[in-house]
């Protein structure tokens, strides 16, 4: 494990107990950006470093019984406390590293990330391995449930040109990992980017 693991896994950890209780408003965020993913009953769908799996109940509303909903954290204090939340009933959860899925190529149909890529070490190699377990035409969903600056105003710090959000950076960054980005909200609300996994 790298020292990039073992410092989420520290962060996260440490958190995981109260995580859901520090943000109880953030489902209709998360039940609306899951909605702009356009799944259909019978998809398969992949929250990446789902956390307390807060994705996992609307991301089964959307694909329905028939579908498959993956959760995937590599901190396993968070996947205990989404089963304390009964969230593992909406989805599989799966202790594993996004930038090493055990998951087929092409076998997704979208994946959804929510405050995943500020935690990716590689960024473009991590989007990379996204794009692979994705069929070409699928969807990626990077979200935040409140938007760039919201977010810099609470953690008491600044937005830099450097953020990898910033439209700017994004842009190039998903069209080097196999991703063509199709819409962009940074809003005080939320923040959501969404991407088409290229051919």
């Amino acid at each position: 494990m790298t020292d990039h693991h073992t410092h989420v896994q520290e962060f996260f950890s440490a958190r995981a107990a109260d995580w859901d209780s520090r943000f109880p408003d953030d489902g209709p965020a998360y039940a609306a950006a899951v909605a702009e993913l356009g799944l259909r009953v019978g998809d398969r769908v992949l929250d990446a470093g789902c956390g307390t799996g807060r994705a996992l109940p609307p991301l089964r509303a959307a694909v329905g019984p028939s579908g498959v909903v993956l959760g995937a954290d590599l901190t396993p204090a968070m996947l205990e406390a989404a089963v304390r939340a009964g969230r593992h009933r909406d989805g599989q959860l799966l202790l594993a590293d996004v930038a090493a899925l055990p998951l087929r190529s092409r076998s997704l149909d979208a994946v959804f990330g929510a405050g995943l890529i500020s935690h990716l070490p590689r960024p473009a190699e991590n989007l990379r391995e996204l794009a692979r377990v994705v069929r070409p035409g699928g969807v990626l969903a990077l979200f935040h449930p409140i938007g760039r600056a919201a977010l810099a105003a609470r953690q008491g710090r600044q937005i830099t040109p450097e953020d990898l959000r910033a439209e700017p950076n994004l842009r190039p960054l998903l069209a080097g990992s196999g991703w063509r980005m199709t819409s962009y909200a940074d809003e005080d609300a939320r923040f959501l980017a969404l991407a088409v996994r290229e051919d």
